[in-house]
């Protein structure tokens, strides 16, 4: 390949990236599964994450691209729409066509056709395990791909932004004490299709909650709490001002529907459109509850010391990324008032989650750690994006 890459992480990245699809194909054939994507070469990688983050800083009509990029032949994309002549990949080509395919859900094709990279066309179907970068901002990409046999949000690989690069680690999944819902937006094998296990089908759709309230920007507090008790009501001010009587409980019908697969699209329009509808009350001022069935219990509640009295004084900081180092620091040093009253409430009610996004894009799940006897703060915006 006569492409030469100048950007100095995509270099770096690189290594990790292709070990991590190489292990993933592994598994899934070890499994198997069929119909899977090629995997991609480390030359392959380099060139389409440095063409990608030169053309991030371009523009287009005054606009920045937002684009994303599938590596796959078009015999691999389903019903693909196909340019008549392939096109060289380089950033000006990027900058041109990004308009067109700013949408979510359509990507342009790359493949290697005689040891160069060229854009074949877009397609809004690709196979698992696919190699797929997300230019989201200009000097901001990530690397992800689908889930196996599942739906909602993509495994995140890498995210670059930079010369940082934060690699994630596969391995924080396996700590005594990742909460579910970390596990699964960590774990590139949990299949998440309508015929799987409630509780990951609970997961994956608390993901997406996550996902969305990310999205929106007004920052937002989700509680998830069990269903069979009432004892975050002692956490809660009262009177809560938005209280959801009866509890709204859509998602949980949607669950618990027996979906054939052609209805599956169908199926997934509709919980896509209740956790929209979810996550919006989440921009609300106060925090939104659901119990651990996904039921609306209520929005705009506001938090406070439980009847034991007993302030928050420490946490644990972590971010699933290789290299990271896991801090101890007050509750008030990891943010404003939001932080910290997700904080107490976990330190309050260990058997609930809390999920914080900031207007800024970052996003906490607060956990309690029965190994370490701390709230445990997990910092997720690298696998929300």
């Amino acid at each position: 390949m006569s492409y030469k890459s100048t950007y100095q992480a995509a270099k770096i990245a690189s290594p990790a990236i292709e070990s991590h699809f190489t292990n993933l194909l592994k598994v899934a054939l070890q499994e198997g599964d069929e119909d899977l994507a090629p995997e991609p070469p480390l030359k392959v990688i380099e060139t389409i994450i440095d063409v990608a983050f030169w053309a991030s800083l371009r523009k287009e009509e005054g606009r920045s691209p937002k684009i994303s990029l599938a590596y796959l032949p078009p015999v691999l994309a389903g019903q693909p729409l196909v340019f008549e002549e392939s096109i060289l990949l380089t950033p000006s080509v990027l900058t041109k066509l990004a308009p067109a395919v700013e949408r979510s859900g359509i990507h342009l094709g790359i493949w290697d056709e005689g040891g160069e990279l060229y854009v074949w066309g877009t397609t809004r179907t690709i196979p698992d395990c696919c190699f797929v970068l997300e230019v989201v901002e200009p000097g901001l990409l990530v690397i992800k791909h689908r889930r196996i046999h599942g739906f909602g949000k993509f495994i995140n690989v890498a995210v670059l932004k930079g010369d940082e690069i934060k690699i994630i680690d596969e391995h924080s999944r396996s700590l005594p004490d990742c909460p579910a819902l970390l596990t699964s937006l960590l774990d590139f094998n949990v299949q998440t299709g309508w015929n799987d296990s409630v509780n990951v089908l609970i997961q994956n759709i608390l993901i997406q909650l996550a996902a969305s309230m990310r999205a929106h920007g007004h920052g937002g507090s989700l509680l998830v709490v069990p269903a069979d008790s009432d004892a975050w009501r002692d956490s809660i001010i009262y009177p809560i001002t938005y209280p959801v009587t009866p509890a709204f409980d859509e998602l949980t019908k949607l669950m618990q529907q027996n979906v054939s697969e052609h209805d599956f699209s169908l199926w997934q329009e509709d919980v896509n459109r209740v956790v929209e509808s979810i996550a919006g009350l989440t921009a609300v001022d106060g925090a939104t509850i659901i119990s651990d069935r996904l039921e609306l219990l209520a929005f705009g509640a506001k938090i406070g010391l439980s009847s034991n009295g007993l302030p928050v004084e420490q946490m644990l900081v972590t971010e699933p990324v290789v290299g990271n180092v896991a801090l101890t620091i007050h509750p008030s040093q990891n943010g404003g008032t939001r932080h910290l009253s997700a904080a107490q409430f976990v330190f309050d009610q260990r058997d609930a989650i809390a999920l914080i996004s900031s207007q800024d894009g970052r996003f906490t799940i607060f956990s309690w750690s029965p190994c370490d006897g701390i709230v445990h703060a997990h910092s997720v915006d690298a696998l929300l994006l």
